[in-house]
């Protein structure tokens, strides 16, 4: 009999190759990943046909490295997790065949999970999750708000119309001319400047938790050419911070409503996006004087790896919620049917 529950993980979902073995859903025991960045910068963003023969190469790899790292066999795992969706097809079907592959071979149950999901468990190597709560994700693809109910419920309270803040963050970063992935670079000019200015948020209908970020991004992309179109420089800072100052103040302020209308003392930050410092600091100073609990990844869990898809799977795999060998990578998959 297995005294312990131990997972591994694997996440393929985009641009990141990853393993993880996770003991009892809250210990790392290895979290390897191979990230892509270099092979998509001089594109400017992700090409997935390269993205997906990347994973060719470095699945096997990976996932033999978290193994050794994490000092277990296959005959010790409890189980066999990776990413259903969503992504980009192509890669998450590498993934997913691995996955199926070990399962297979060492009769070990395989379980699906969905990548928001991942990433909102990632705050559980953080702290225990106190339910009901409410997590703002923001990444590259999704800028939503979910309230939980219980362990692996999920309800979108609101999302974006439009571009994810991700998405506005690198299409911004490259009108600035600077490189993929525009986030960070970002973020950090915005810490050097003044938001001096005026850029659009937009709160849309009263009480909406919606989001939308392709005015704003429309707005910058304006600002920039019209000042140059007059012969005069911008400073690139001064415009970053404008930007991020409308970016954090929408999500923020929203973020702070639904926790005082939903009443909960629990609120998460997830996805690539949370290693944004600006956001970070805002959502600090947010919650600082209230008696809920702000809890944030470290910025190693922020971006996509195995470790959460092992966290999000140790529930699934305690409800006894598995897949079977018809799983199949799944870009469009639900979060709120999981």
């Amino acid at each position: 009999m297995k005294k312990n529950e131990l997972i591994l993980a694997i996440e393929t979902s985009c641009d990141e190759t990853s393993a993880a073995v996770i003991l009892d859903g809250r210990e790392i025991l290895s979290n390897i990943v191979s990230s892509q960045i270099e092979s998509h910068k001089r594109f400017g963003g992700v090409v997935p046909e390269i993205a997906s023969r990347h994973h060719v190469e470095q699945i096997t790899l990976i996932i033999e490295q978290a193994m050794k790292e994490a000092k277990v066999t296959f005959e010790e795992l409890s189980a066999v997790a990776v990413t259903e969706g969503p992504g980009l097809v192509g890669a998450l079907l590498i993934g997913v065949s691995a996955a199926k592959a070990i399962a297979y071979a060492h009769d070990l149950p395989l379980i699906g999970v969905h990548h928001i999901a991942g990433h909102i468990y990632a705050n559980q190597f953080v702290k225990q999750l106190k339910f009901p709560l409410l997590t703002l994700v923001v990444s590259g693809g999704h800028t939503e708000l979910v309230y939980m109910e219980r362990d692996g419920s999920f309800e979108i309270i609101g999302e974006t119309r439009d571009d994810a803040v991700g998405e506005a963050y690198d299409k911004v970063a490259r009108t600035l001319g600077l490189p993929y992935p525009g986030g960070p670079h970002i973020d950090r000019l915005a810490q050097d400047g003044e938001p001096t200015f005026d850029l659009p948020r937009a709160w849309l209908e009263p009480d909406s938790y919606d989001f939308s970020f392709s005015g704003l991004k429309s707005a910058v992309i304006n600002t920039l050419h019209n000042t140059k179109q007059r012969g005069e420089n911008v400073n690139p800072s001064e415009l970053a911070a404008s930007f991020q100052a409308s970016v954090v103040d929408v999500l923020v302020t929203k973020t702070k409503n639904a926790q005082a209308q939903f009443g909960v003392k629990q609120v998460l930050l997830a996805g690539g996006v949370a290693a944004n410092k600006g956001l970070r600091t805002n959502l600090e100073q947010a919650f600082k004087e209230t008696d809920v609990e702000l809890v944030i990844p470290p910025l190693n869990l922020c971006t996509d790896n195995a470790a959460m898809i092992g966290a999000a799977a140790s529930i699934k795999y305690k409800q006894k919620t598995f897949s079977n060998y018809a799983l199949n990578g799944n870009p469009g998959l639900d979060l709120e049917q999981q």
